[in-house]
């Protein structure tokens, strides 16, 4: 059969969905299918219109279909595939890894189909990246999901929702919300087979995280927006993970709206699962648990919470797992009267702090590494001059801590990297605050910002030369005091409970110390950083 004709049956069958005839077109897709197997189709022309098949599926949220077509593929490939269309196959294997689980296989495969990939695309090699970025993302790998999204934003391929969400976890949340929003409101053109940019279906990615982002900072508007649109897409475009995630989107709005939940929450459970998506019926499972808790039901959502437990264990969702373990733990004490559970838990470059089923990613401040020596010691107190010497140079041999005699640098070259790195951030924050007369987030980013440059100017003297404390003890409590106070005041901003906890019960000074509070005990879990 001519390469013409097949490409041409396959682009009206395509048409057809895009037009909402979705069952028609897929069963026109399923005659190309056999066709393309039937070795009466050129080796080149089967791989790159299977893989069309597998993008139209996945494009209105056919995953059944989607699956059944990879299998096709896989079964056709060996010995065929020519070019990058092998690097293609992975992709969708990933993509199928990405939806069923375990996440380890779907990131090696995401990252074999990037190797292959890499010497045949140029822009299109974004769309390998961002399902890497995606899988590491699920999996928690924060910083390995930034380095694969932010590479296939330089190949100017969309990284969202993907960069948003992970803006969430690493506790940016407006940041987050703006980066969606933006996406939503102008969509990027990309030539993607799987979201083609001339019709609705290419925002509901967006959509979906749009209203996940804006439940996690309470914003009622933009999640009804997003669940709104999403349940017209869902209508025109019936497919499984479409209408999933359009009863997510809605119970999620219909929570933070503070109106019960319960029922298009267990729908929106029934639907992922009905979707053959462990980890999305997972995320489900944890918003019918808060629509359980909301309306006095516990025990029933202590339930939902261990199904969506057991199912991040099975994918290797290591963050997911981490925080419904730390809230059955605070719940579990809590109940028995027992000491509630705090995490201070270290996550590269950014901190993850957790109290009573409440938890916020905080990015990495000197305050917080000083709390967390503090915290892994309670009771004990710790000269000033001990947690800036253990900051700022290697342990020695006899394990006790080096003092460098000219004297310690206010901040050392790493710290003042890092500082102007956020000075950045922040910037570009107010900016955002002040253009969308937002005056709480404008306050904390002056706030921010203040401290920022005023440490970066009390680090530098005449000449530019780097400042020294001295090495004496005023000046070690001088600066840990005010980095310890910074922590607290983000802290307070974040997560008000633990902000006012840590401030009541911590001492600065020449010698500071974590009191714990003996009426109302609190046990620290501190993460895989801790010293």
């Amino acid at each position: 059969m001519a390469a013409a004709v097949v490409v041409g049956r396959t682009t009206l069958a395509r048409l057809r969905i895009l037009d909402g005839a979705v069952e028609e077109g897929l069963e026109q897709l399923d005659e190309v299918a056999l066709e393309l197997t039937s070795e009466q189709v050129d080796p080149l022309t089967a791989g790159i219109m299977l893989c069309e098949l597998v993008c139209a599926a996945q494009g209105v949220g056919r995953h059944d279909r989607a699956r059944e077509w990879t299998e096709v593929m896989d079964r056709w490939r060996p010995g065929r595939a020519i070019g990058g269309i092998n690097g293609r196959c992975r992709v969708h294997r990933a993509e199928m890894l990405r939806w069923s689980g375990p996440g380890d296989l779907a990131e090696a495969e995401a990252m074999a189909a990037c190797e292959e990939l890499r010497p045949w695309m140029r822009r299109e090699f974004g769309w390998p990246l961002v399902e890497l970025g995606t899988i590491r993302l699920r999996r928690g790998d924060l910083a390995g999901a930034e380095d694969a999204l932010l590479e296939a934003h330089e190949h100017a391929w969309c990284p969202q929702p993907a960069l948003a969400l992970l803006r969430l976890a690493q506790g940016r949340g407006e940041e987050a919300l703006a980066l969606v929003q933006e996406a939503v409101a102008h969509p990027l053109p990309m030539p993607s087979k799987e979201l083609p940019p001339f019709v609705e279906l290419r925002v509901a990615p967006l959509l979906d995280a749009q209203a996940e982002i804006a439940a996690a900072l309470g914003r009622a508007l933009p999640a009804a927006e997003a669940a709104d649109r999403l349940e017209e897409i869902a209508e025109r475009w019936a497919g499984p993970v479409l209408v999933a995630a359009a009863a997510l989107a809605r119970a999620r709005a219909e929570l933070v709206a503070g109106r019960p939940a319960v029922d298009p929450a267990a729908a929106a459970v029934a639907a992922w699962a009905d979707a053959e998506a462990p980890y999305e019926t997972a995320g489900a499972r944890e918003v019918l648990a808060a629509a359980l808790d909301a309306a006095g039901r516990p025990e029933a959502a202590r339930l939902e919470r261990d199904a969506a437990l057991a199912a991040y264990e099975a994918f290797g969702a290591a963050l997911d797992v981490r925080r419904l373990r730390g809230y059955d733990a605070e719940e579990a004490g809590g109940a028995a009267g027992a000491p509630a559970v705090a995490v201070l838990e270290r996550l590269g470059t950014s901190w993850r702090v957790a109290l009573g089923g409440v938890e916020r990613v905080l990015p990495d401040l000197k305050g917080l590494r000083y709390l967390e020596r503090l915290l892994a010691s309670p009771g004990r107190e710790l000269h000033a001059l001990d947690l800036v010497a253990a900051e700022s140079a290697p342990e020695a041999p006899d394990g006790a801590t080096r003092v460098d005699s000219s004297g310690l640098l206010v901040l050392d070259e790493v710290a003042k990297a890092a500082y102007r790195r956020r000075l950045v951030e922040v910037e570009e924050d107010l900016d955002e605050a002040v253009l969308t007369n937002d005056l709480a987030r404008e306050e904390v980013a002056r706030r921010d910002r203040d401290y920022l440059v005023d440490e970066l100017a009390r680090a530098v003297g005449l000449g530019g030369r780097d400042r020294r404390t001295g090495g004496s003890a005023e000046r070690a409590r001088t600066s840990v005091t005010r980095s310890l106070r910074y922590a607290l005041a983000r802290l307070a901003t974040e997560h008000p409970d633990l902000g006012a906890h840590l401030s009541r019960r911590l001492r600065t000074g020449t010698y500071c110390c974590y009191e714990p509070d003996p009426l109302s005990p609190v046990t620290w879990r501190l993460g895989a950083g801790a010293r």
